[in-house]
């Protein structure tokens, strides 16, 4: 996997690259943001095994997993706000479209009564879920939530989600080696995740 990537793990580019994906997946849910968190840990976890001379070439060849953190975060704070701009603008043309999905609907409703209490954990759990993230965002926009309420969330969930997205590709790396079998077991873990935190947004709330 590593040998597939390796011109642009081994470059200053990847930043760049994981940057603008996660910018854009919440506007293109589709786009392997993930992924390429979880490769880019992989190979620094590839560097960081090596020994001798060949340890030397991959510490200028490999991602530092700080920054790669810190860029998967920030993209991730970037992008939310971005799509929750978009929303706020959107005007009638925006909130029709919302009110004809029953699961949009639904997803605004939880988010404006968690964020009114001062409970945005579901923005974080959202970061999680396939979509969830473009949901809240658009969701906070479109019912012109505060940015003081939505922000503060948005930094948390961009945080725990590239957190746990570097660890996964870093921690897989050094236990089970930088091949298929350490990305396997770490896009399955991203998966359970993200479908944990599907089912705990659709969830209907208790009272």
């Amino acid at each position: 996997m590593l040998e597939s990537v390796g011109s642009l793990t081994g470059s200053p580019w990847i930043y760049a690259v994981v940057a603008a994906s996660i910018v854009l997946d919440v506007f293109l849910p589709l786009l392997p943001s993930g992924l390429l968190v979880i490769t880019a840990a992989t190979a620094a976890a590839a560097g960081s095994g090596a020994a001798g001379a060949a340890a030397d070439r991959m510490a200028h060849q490999v991602p530092d997993l700080l920054m790669l953190g810190a860029c998967a975060a920030l993209a991730s704070v970037v992008g939310d706000l971005a799509a929750y701009r978009v929303a706020w603008r959107g005007g009638e043309r925006l909130d029709r479209a919302i009110s004809r999905s029953r699961r949009l609907t639904a997803a605004q409703e939880r988010l404006g009564a968690a964020l009114a209490k001062g409970g945005g954990v579901l923005v974080v759990i959202a970061r999680f879920a396939p979509a969830g993230r473009s949901v809240v965002s658009l969701g906070a926009g479109a019912t012109h939530r505060a940015i003081r309420e939505f922000l503060p969330w948005s930094l948390a969930a961009g945080v725990t989600w590239a957190a746990y997205s570097v660890g996964l590709g870093y921690f897989g790396g050094q236990w089970l080696g930088a091949g298929w079998l350490a990305m396997g077991v770490s896009l399955l873990a991203l998966f359970v995740a993200g479908t944990g935190a599907a089912y705990l947004v659709r969830r209907p709330r208790t009272h």
